[in-house]
């Protein structure tokens, strides 16, 4: 996080023809590939902004000249996030309609069909994060409290689409997934020797599904908090951020 602070210093230090609707920083920061999500108020006569880089939001706070930004989180004077709820805001909005799309993708179930919880997560084969979030998710799907829907893609290596293919086209989709999992360190499962078109037609529309969502990187993961609102989380989260993820403490 460092190197991108840094970096977007360096970036709204440039000069730049300000764009009549925004502050001149952020509209370097659009020149550069980001987007405005959405704005909101924020305190000591900033103006807040939202935007997104390769399906990552952060905040950015402009000064009153317009002429200066903060990029970051802010914190009021005890310590709480100023950047947490609009970035959730905005989040819930521009993943409004996911859900009903991960429900209609092609997914392997792992956990209880009655879980009281559901969670999609995008997959490749070959990703250790997703494999290390697998393994982090086993104590709420062997409870039965959660079932975990991978949308298995094909980003990283040239086998990834095979494999994906492999466990889907398994007899038991959800064992083959754990197969390929406690098998991960010596490679995971066998690709298809000749994925089926329809399989690999299947694997091709999750990989464009995620990547028309704004996403870039795998584990990407979609839950709804205790509103119903829409989340997802990039990456493996950590320790803290799996009660969330999941619904639940560890059990």
């Amino acid at each position: 996080m460092r190197a991108l602070f840094y970096g977007l210093l360096w970036v709204l230090s440039l000069p730049v023809a300000a764009d009549d609707a925004l502050p001149a920083p952020i509209t370097a920061l659009t020149t550069r590939g980001l987007s405005v999500v959405d704005t909101f108020e924020a305190p000591g006569d900033l103006s807040g902004y939202v935007m997104s880089v390769q399906g990552r939001q952060l905040t950015v706070f402009v000064t009153k000249d317009g002429q200066h930004a903060l990029v970051g989180t802010l914190l009021d004077a005890q310590g709480n996030d100023l950047s947490e709820a609009p970035l959730n805001a905005a989040m819930s909005a521009q993943y409004a309609g996911a859900w009903d799309t991960l429900e209609n993708s092609h997914w392997i179930a792992d956990g209880d069909n009655d879980a009281p919880r559901v969670i999609y997560t995008f997959t490749d084969a070959n990703c250790p994060f997703c494999h290390r979030f697998w393994q982090a998710t086993q104590p709420w799907v062997e409870s039965g409290k959660v079932q975990v829907r991978h949308v298995l893609v094909a980003m990283l290596r040239p086998d990834s689409l095979p494999k994906a293919v492999a466990m889907l086209a398994d007899e038991d989709p959800g064992a083959a997934l754990a197969r390929h999992n406690h098998a991960y360190e010596q490679g995971g499962i066998s690709p298809a020797p000749t994925p089926s078109s329809t399989l690999t037609s299947q694997v091709q529309a999750n990989t464009d599904v995620m990547r028309s969502l704004g996403l870039g990187g795998t584990p990407a993961t979609f839950y709804q908090d205790a509103e119903g609102n829409v989340v997802v989380k990039q990456g493996l989260p950590g320790d803290a951020e799996m009660a969330h993820v999941m619904g639940s403490p560890k059990p």
